[in-house]
């Protein structure tokens, strides 16, 4: 039966009472309102590690914008109860001043924050290392899991933990719907119509990972493929607002479009579909 603890430092205990019985522990952080995206790096953590927990927080360090904060979905009982089928041993949360008793100080996220989220979200990054950071304190996990859905994310908290040490990082695929849709907590704050619109992000995608395909390897074009899609769809009285559909080489981060010619690429796209704010990413050189 799953654990669920309301304080850090309890969570702190019981993990080292874990490592100390010899097990390993692979970790999930969390923001909440789990979905099968979040379950399946359970799995993944599973078969990995002798033990796995889960964090459950909705970080305020990370938000740029109050409202976005307030509207974040929360349901811990309803967590909880999905990871206890899953095959989690534990799962914690705590408040802020639980987290940080002496005060949040914020932690420099480095190069890879620059550019995209980095520059639409002043401050999310640095948000999500100085929490992320607390965190892995907390558990001193073997192995942690992330979601590719937030890639650039992952090369921040590669960073952090190489900084640090520890834990190894392990970044799984995104889990989409059947629609192609990738699975988000907030894909909930969706209307039936919206979600389907919300397709327009996976699907110019695709456009992208079609057009390198088809030997296009400069990142104006693989964008402009990307472009295409989402300035001819149908909206049918839903707002879209794209704020960014790009190309970036993954093993060399960069601020900007490469200029060069591409070896390896990732596509990523960032829109506002009716207030709900979504990211998508699709790396082009595999598969």
């Amino acid at each position: 039966m799953i654990e669920l603890l309301r304080d850090p430092a309890a969570a702190g205990v019981w993990c080292e009472k874990a490592r100390a019985a010899g097990s390993t522990i692979g970790f999930v952080p969390t923001m909440g309102a789990l979905h099968e995206g979040h379950l399946a790096l359970v799995r993944a953590a599973l078969a990995r590690n002798d033990r796995v927990c889960v964090s459950v927080f909705v970080n305020p360090l990370q938000f740029d914008e109050k409202k976005d904060f307030e509207r974040y979905p929360r349901d811990l009982e309803g967590d909880a109860r999905a990871l206890g089928g899953s095959g989690c041993s534990m799962v914690f949360t705590g408040t802020f001043e639980q987290f940080f008793p002496a005060g949040a100080h914020l932690r420099e996220p480095g190069p890879r924050a620059l550019g995209l989220e980095g520059d639409l979200r002043p401050g999310h990054f640095a948000g999500v290392a100085t929490i992320v950071e607390r965190l892995f304190e907390i558990v001193r996990p073997d192995d942690a899991y992330f979601g590719q859905k937030d890639f650039q994310q992952t090369l921040v908290v590669e960073d952090l933990a190489r900084a640090m040490g520890y834990p190894r990082i392990r970044v799984c695929p995104t889990v989409r719907e059947s629609s192609g849709l990738a699975m988000s907590s907030r894909n909930q704050l969706l209307s039936p119509v919206e979600r389907v619109h919300a397709t327009i992000l996976s699907r110019s995608l695709e456009a992208a990972r079609a057009a390198w395909r088809s030997g296009r390897r400069d990142a104006r074009e693989l964008a402009g493929a990307m472009r295409d899609v989402l300035d001819r769809a149908p909206r049918n009285g839903v707002p879209v607002e794209v704020q960014y559909a790009t190309v970036r080489d993954p093993a060399a981060w960069t601020r900007d479009e490469p200029a060069e010619r591409m070896e390896r690429a990732v596509a990523l796209v960032a829109a506002r579909v009716a207030a709900v704010r979504l990211i998508d990413n699709m790396v082009l050189h595999e598969g």
